[in-house]
């Protein structure tokens, strides 16, 4: 699995079958170790999704909150990716790891393994790179620590220095506005992403690493790689540093930024590794030793002077900064993804026939209703860099009863607060994901860097609990399904829901959004104006949205009530091609659920 699995379209997924989670973020009052593993929706994983199946919050009357429940359901859509495996070793030189497979009690068809379902949908990748923090919880740190996506919530982050290659030490780094390089280094250590259990990055010491199993059922399956005590040596950087950059993927030879280095019709690039691209980019301080790290059975770390080829956990200065490559690189890239040529950009230049006189009434109606509130500025979200530097990292909330929040993360009452914490959950070292929280208990200057710019009173006094990242707008015509759920199908189903006032005003956050009532109209011009903020770069995968060949797991043959076993336990594949495209683009990919 790769990054682009699970965002190949507009930066998002577009795939419908075995795409539904079935809730695990779901807090079970009774017994907290109890997930959800109930498919509300199709009856069970491996589904075909259909348009009826949404919104997952039915009601007789879209326009009252308050009207008869036809439907409901905490189901997730989200993104496919691996099997439930236990990581063995790594091969150097070989793409596929040494695993063993582990009976999935969730992620199964009949008692055959089928691949697991992240718990919370995928959002896109396109513009992320102005997001202060990134994921929908914010646990992409603005700092990167070139380990993990901490930052300096982890104080025993440390890459490898080496000033001459006999001389290396353990080191710190800490690049701010980076949180796209922390973002990149969660998925690859995921067991429901890109990885096998227990594959991990780096080793967090015993100290810091034991995470209790009760605490990290109830935040979620993306913090799984820290349920061991003593975690497992890096061992990316030994799979991928020999392999051949892209070796199983045609680039197409006007790939923009590719392109020279194609191989077409061959697959690859002609450098030969992603060594060579390391030692082209990196000086060689970060990866030219003659020592190698030790990384020891109680998870500290050795300095060795005489290196013992035969000792697998000891890694050369390379392998053991592979992180910190990795995230830089993947940050880099996704920083070019920039959609900016849109009719609206084109309209806000001065250009005043760009908007139809409907998206021009909708962007008043945009403007006049709140919308903007939220979804601010050219990047259309309040969660951006721009904003937090100067509104600050926590403010008075913006609707409802709770005056401090995180800036840029909101209870919008898609579901009920218990199903998912967001942001109001925790680290892998107990401490809070809110930044607001984190002022409240004294920790903010020491996790975070800085000092707080409100402090709160009192913990009745912080808007956190079941807030997630107020997302970009732009593109998204492209990315549904919307919301942190999977939830709407349509423009249309989530401007009704922000007309009725959400769907749960619970108690614990009441109130949160207002009651806007908008007219048949005004709803009307609302998606026409949301429809303007489409780069058509991004429709047709032009530069810079263009990329390699990709092969995408598209669910399993069969449906929820049969698959075929191909001997293994697992459930045999269905993928599709994801052709190759050049600077010029191609045909447009249909977006979710698209019919015709």
């Amino acid at each position: 699995m790769t990054c682009a699995s699970c965002h190949f379209h507009a930066g998002a997924d577009n795939r419908s079958k075995n795409q539904i989670n079935p809730g695990v973020e779901r807090t079970n009052i009774d017994d907290p170790l109890v997930q959800d593993a109930t498919f509300q929706v199709g009856g069970g994983a491996n589904y075909q999704l259909k348009p009826e199946d949404f919104p997952f919050h039915k009601l007789s009357n879209p326009d009252d909150v308050n009207s008869t429940v036809l439907s409901d359901s905490n189901d997730i859509v989200s993104s496919h990716a691996v099997f439930n495996t236990e990581f063995v070793e790594v091969v150097p030189g070989q793409a596929e790891d040494k695993v063993n497979q582990k009976e999935d009690s969730i992620f199964n068809v009949n008692g055959t393994n089928v691949r697991r379902v992240e718990p919370r949908n995928a959002p896109t990748v396109i513009d992320a790179v102005f997001n202060f923090r990134n994921f929908w919880d914010g646990r992409a740190q603005n700092i990167f620590n070139g380990v993990n996506p901490w930052g300096l919530r982890d104080p025993n982050a440390f890459v490898g220095k080496a000033n001459k290659p006999n001389e290396l030490e353990l080191v710190k780094v800490s690049l701010k506005n980076s949180s796209l390089a922390s973002q990149a280094l969660a998925p690859p250590i995921s067991s429901f992403e890109m990885s096998a259990d227990g594959r991990t990055f780096q080793e967090i010491g015993d100290k810091l690493g034991r995470v209790d199993r009760l605490r990290q059922i109830g935040e979620g399956f993306e913090l799984d790689v820290f349920e061991r005590g003593r975690k497992l040596p890096r061992k990316l950087g030994q799979k991928l540093l020999p392999i051949r950059p892209l070796g199983k993927q045609i680039v197409h030879p006007e790939d923009s930024v590719l392109g020279a280095d194609s191989r077409y019709p061959k697959p690859g690039l002609t450098t030969l590794t992603y060594e060579r691209l390391i030692k082209d980019a990196f000086k060689p301080e970060w990866w030219r030793s003659t020592k190698r790290i030790q990384i020891n059975s109680d998870g500290s770390r050795t300095i060795v002077d005489v290196p013992d080829p035969q000792d697998n956990n000891q890694y050369s200065l390379m392998e053991y900064n592979f992180p910190l490559f990795f995230g830089l690189a993947i940050q880099s890239y996704e920083s070019t993804l920039i959609s900016d040529d849109t009719p609206f950009d084109r309209f806000m230049e001065g250009n005043t026939t760009a908007l139809t006189e409907e998206q021009q009434r909708g962007l008043q109606a945009f403007q006049t209703q709140g919308c903007i509130g939220c979804h601010i500025g050219a990047e259309f979200t309040i969660a951006s860099v721009s904003h937090i530097k100067t509104q600050g990292r926590i403010a008075p909330a913006l609707f409802g009863q709770q005056p401090v929040e995180d800036v840029g993360f909101l209870n919008n009452g898609v579901r009920p607060t218990a199903e998912d914490r967001g942001v109001g959950g925790n680290d892998p070292f107990g401490n809070p994901l809110a930044e607001s929280r984190l002022a409240l208990n004294g920790t903010f200057q020491q996790l975070l860097g800085e000092e707080p710019s409100v402090l709160p009173t009192g913990e009745e006094n912080l808007g956190v609990e079941g807030a997630f990242k107020t997302p970009t707008l732009r593109n998204i015509e492209l990315t549904a399904p919307y919301f942190h759920n999977g939830g709407q199908l349509t423009l249309e189903q989530v401007v009704d829901f922000y007309s009725r006032g959400g769907d749960f005003r619970q108690g614990d956050f009441p109130g949160v959004l207002p009651v806007l009532n908008l007219s048949a109209q005004d709803k009307q011009d609302i998606v026409a104006f949301l429809k303007s903020l489409t780069d058509e770069r991004v429709r047709f995968e032009k530069a810079p949205f263009d990329h390699p060949q990709l092969f995408i797991p598209n669910g399993h043959p069969g449906d929820q009530n049969s698959v075929t076993d191909d001997g293994t336990g697992k459930a045999t594949d269905e993928l599709i091609e994801i052709p190759a495209v050049g600077k010029n683009g191609g045909n447009a990919i249909k977006n979710f659920l698209e019919q015709g």
